[in-house]
């Protein structure tokens, strides 16, 4: 049965496809959006503890990840973080910064959600909730959306259906079939933001599953200093899941547990106070369980004027440059964001429009454009949203 005819129909109503939907059509474009959930905007809504981490200050295009690193710096700059406050300023969300120029709802990431709900609203935005896409064409100008035995058809097709991250929530990889139908490339999708995993025989440190503390963390060239925090299964906490985005499967990462001190500071404190004993000493830094660990680890006891200089130096460097090389990350399943997808190579960085697919764009997480932990992954999705929206003609 043959349903309306659109300007443009969008698939997925997360937060790259509600904004996007909401510019066109208040552009005064015919919009459909589509989602086979019942609901707008789940990830949203489970985002921040539940209030939402809705941009970032800091947002630059060094903050990302991609096979390109420059795609992402044409939508960036023309839709900033202001840009987006100011849209939730308009409708009276009250707001926050938490560290490292991270921005919460003061009260619910709802408030999110209904703010492009009624942007889409404002733009007559016809919606489409709960009904999955049986099938998708293409031919004479128009692409046709098969859903519930009824076909829309449209000039323009938006691809915003995210990546398989939190696959609980309905996520898959529906972005990357259908752009492969199109001839689109993808890079290959992986699990980013993600807690890893450790071995048998970093069974020790899974025993201190709750234990948190501030690290520096690199590998390679990444480095993070934030927390982490240690699991029953591994490694989690800010700190790690910002290394996991760069992390190559089987290699180490390394951590420096003591970040702040200085040079020396071992052999230091043995001259200031010799009977104060090694498990004291580290314990004024770390958490006693984790200091019990590392010096189990390094098989050292006693009191520090009972250690030679050159071991103390040794140990030091070690709590430097410990290494964890984890046997892999908890996958999907608990990635907060999917690195990887539909390849920038076939897409114009101005408009999201593939280069060689008249009509077609890309845009949020379904692209291979990966943000920081900490609200860059919505600005991407905003800013990518935004440039599609006022392309469609």
């Amino acid at each position: 049965m043959n349903g309306q005819a659109f300007d443009a129909i969008v698939l997925g109503a997360g937060a790259a496809g509600l904004m996007a939907a909401a510019v066109a059509g208040q552009r005064g474009k015919r919009v459909l959006l589509v989602d086979h959930n019942p609901e707008a905007g789940r990830k949203i809504l489970i985002s921040g503890g539940g209030r939402c981490n809705f941009t970032n200050l800091g947002t630059a295009p060094d903050r990302y990840l991609s096979d390109n690193l420059h795609f992402a710096k044409s939508a960036l700059s023309r839709y900033t973080p202001r840009d987006f406050i100011d849209l939730v300023e308009a409708h009276g969300i009250a707001w926050h910064e938490k560290t490292l120029g991270q921005l919460f709802c003061d009260g619910s990431a709802r408030q999110i959600v209904a703010l492009l709900l009624e942007e889409c609203a404002k733009g007559q935005v016809r919606l489409a909730f709960g009904e999955p896409v049986s099938h998708i064409d293409y031919g004479d100008g128009l692409y046709r959306v098969m859903m519930a035995g009824t076909r829309h058809t449209a000039p323009v097709l938006v691809i915003a259906t995210g990546g398989p991250s939190i696959p609980k929530l309905g996520a898959s990889g529906f972005a990357y079939d259908l752009a492969r139908r199109f001839d689109l490339g993808v890079i290959q999708p992986r699990p980013a933001l993600v807690p890893f995993t450790l071995g048998e025989d970093e069974a020790l440190f899974r025993e201190l599953s709750g234990v948190s503390t501030e690290v520096e963390v690199h590998w390679k060239k990444a480095h993070f200093r934030e927390a982490a925090l240690f699991t029953h299964r591994g490694l989690s906490g800010p700190a790690m899941l910002q290394i996991s985005s760069y992390w190559q499967h089987r290699t180490p990462i390394q951590v420096d547990f003591v970040p702040d001190a200085a040079r020396g500071w071992l052999v230091d404190a043995k001259r200031a106070a010799p009977r104060q004993t090694l498990r004291r000493t580290l314990a004024e830094r770390l958490p006693e369980r984790l200091a019990d660990a590392l010096l189990d680890k390094l098989g050292m006891a006693g009191e520090l004027g009972a250690q030679g200089d050159r071991a103390l130096v040794r140990a030091e460097e070690a709590l430097r440059r410990w290494a964890f090389t984890p046997n892999g990350t908890e996958g999907f399943a608990k990635a907060e964001v999917t690195a990887g997808g539909i390849a920038t190579a076939g897409l114009s960085s101005q408009t999201m429009e593939a280069r060689k697919v008249p009509g077609l764009y890309a845009i949020g997480e379904a692209v291979d454009v990966t943000g920081w932990l900490g609200g860059y992954n919505f600005q991407w999705a905003w800013a990518s949203a935004v440039a599609c929206g006022r392309a469609i003609p």
